[in-house]
């Protein structure tokens, strides 16, 4: 298969193979940014002071609750933090994991 990037931006998959991302059960998020470049905010006098990409990806994660009731998901911890954002969510059992 080959694609249009002729694999420059690709990196390799960090999901486990034999896992299967919809069962029901907590998973944690880890979403990291490239070369761990600030592009969330930033720290400051010890506390996360997000810019507008980070109060994007907060509101984006709060959506995804509203936006599939269909998967009984569960909001777990999450943190958005200058470069990285990790997340626990569980996934409840529903039509497609039952």
């Amino acid at each position: 298969m080959s694609n249009g990037y002729q694999n420059k931006y690709r990196i390799e998959s960090a999901i486990l193979r034999n896992w299967d991302y919809g069962w029901n059960a907590t998973h944690f998020v880890n979403i990291c940014t490239k070369n761990s470049v600030y592009f969330f905010g930033d720290v400051m006098d010890g506390k996360m002071v997000l810019n507008d990409i980070g109060k994007t990806v907060e509101i984006e994660w709060l959506k995804t609750f509203e936006m599939r009731p269909d998967m009984n998901l569960e909001l777990g911890d999450f943190v958005v933090m200058p470069n990285y954002f990790h997340a626990i969510i569980g996934i409840g059992k529903n039509e497609y994991n039952a």
